[in-house]
């Protein structure tokens, strides 16, 4: 896959499903996960101008992150906050001054950006087999995938109705079954009045600058942690979906990139952003575009649609979560179906890998939280020892590169 820009030339018919594939991640970004941000602005008891900051910094950050990045390297690289470290901050910040914690931000970027620039990580990252990558990818993915279905005890109109129309799409035109099931249930939810808009103001996000304060202890217990969670969780999947659809570009510039953005908010409330990993999936597989070489474009969008929540801070964000959260996981475990299917597909193609990634998959979907480490380190470990014991070795650098090279042509 070129990374020039004139490797293909866009047409307007072109830009439907990758802009509606980067609409639907932001979506589910902020439906699924933002609210860890809030729940942890509670805790640490911070102010509405500060809360408000919060949202500003991060989403600003992340959508010129991916912006650059897509655009730099024409690759449909999508950005995000660290949604494991809001998960860990809604404890963390209970015990720590919000000044510490902005010196803790600070102290896991700076970290991120060294890594970046070392190139260890691109090193770590064609380590690993491609089945087994494949295998913990599906393994992540798949409780998306179930929560498609789940929903249907809860409400199973709205569900039922996205289900039935995705497969009916499917069949008539597979390219529009997503953006068909956006639309129609997002009407289908206007029409039964349950979208409550009412008590929304639009109003500009400020941000407010907090001087950070460095100590031993926030470094040891926020910022270690941060960093540790973010390149666990975060980064090491995030690289392997985009090498998981064939895309190459080096880890090393992004992790830099998304290091020293990360730095820059910090003082503003960011905490961490990086590399997306499931809510990536959804731009950088078949159901964005065909053509591989045009997802980029879903990248491009999704950086437009973060920047734009960011201008207008919470009321923004309030829309996105305002939706059901049974439209929110239908709707994104249907996007990711092909991702799911072809991680699947990938897991079990070579022989001698096989067991391995079986095993890959079945860690990585338990979700194996342990020593304050999330389920995508876990699997990715048992994976590899499982496939060091049954093989005898990692596969040499070669292998990688090959398989990777194959996988770009799709």
């Amino acid at each position: 896959m070129s990374s020039s820009p004139s490797s293909s030339s866009i047409r307007l018919n072109d830009l439907t499903h990758p802009i509606v594939a980067g609409l639907i991640s932001v979506i589910v970004n902020y439906g699924g996960t933002f609210i860890l941000v809030f729940q942890a602005a509670r805790v640490a008891g911070l102010s509405p101008e500060l809360t408000a900051s919060w949202v500003w910094s991060v989403s600003i950050g992340v959508g010129l992150t991916g912006l650059f990045l897509s655009w730099r390297y024409r690759e449909p690289i999508i950005t995000a906050w660290s949604t494991p470290a809001a998960a860990f901050l809604v404890t963390a910040l209970a015990t720590t001054p919000y000044a510490e914690a902005v010196g803790a931000y600070i102290i896991s970027a700076v970290a991120f950006v060294l890594l970046g620039l070392s190139g260890y990580f691109e090193k770590v990252i064609r380590l690993i087999p491609p089945g087994i990558a494949s295998g913990l990818l599906a393994g992540i993915l798949l409780q998306f995938g179930i929560g498609a279905f789940g929903g249907a005890s809860v409400d199973p109109v709205l569900v039922g109705l996205l289900i039935v129309a995705y497969v009916l799409l499917k069949r008539i035109s597979a390219r529009y079954a997503v953006v068909g099931i956006l639309v129609l249930g997002l009407l289908f939810l206007l029409v039964q009045d349950r979208v409550d808009l009412s008590g929304l103001q639009l109003k500009l996000a400020m941000p407010a600058f907090t001087m950070p304060e460095f100590t031993l202890n926030a470094t040891l217990s926020v910022a270690l942690p941060l960093f540790l969670i973010t390149l666990t969780g975060q980064y090491m999947p995030g690289m392997l979906v985009l090498r998981n659809d064939g895309f190459r570009t080096s880890a090393n510039p992004i992790v830099t990139v998304t290091g020293l953005g990360s730095l820059v908010m910090a003082p503003f409330g960011s905490h961490a952003f990086n590399i997306a990993a499931i809510t990536a999936a959804i731009a950088t597989g078949r159901e964005a575009h065909e053509d591989p070489s045009k997802r980029w474009i879903a990248g491009i969008a999704a950086g437009c649609f973060y920047v734009l929540v960011g201008v207008f801070g919470v009321t923004l964000a309030a829309v996105f979560m305002a939706l059901p959260a049974t439209f929110i996981t239908t709707l994104a475990g249907l996007a990711l179906l092909g991702t799911i299917g072809g991680s699947l597909a990938g897991a079990m193609a070579d022989p001698a890998s096989r067991e391995a990634a079986l095993i890959t998959f079945l860690a990585s979907a338990a979700n194996i939280k342990m020593l304050g480490v999330g389920g995508a380190f876990w699997g990715l470990v048992i994976g590899l020892v499982a496939y060091m014991v049954l093989n005898g070795r990692l596969p040499r650098k070669r292998r990688i590169e090959s398989a990777i090279s194959g996988g770009a042509a799709e």
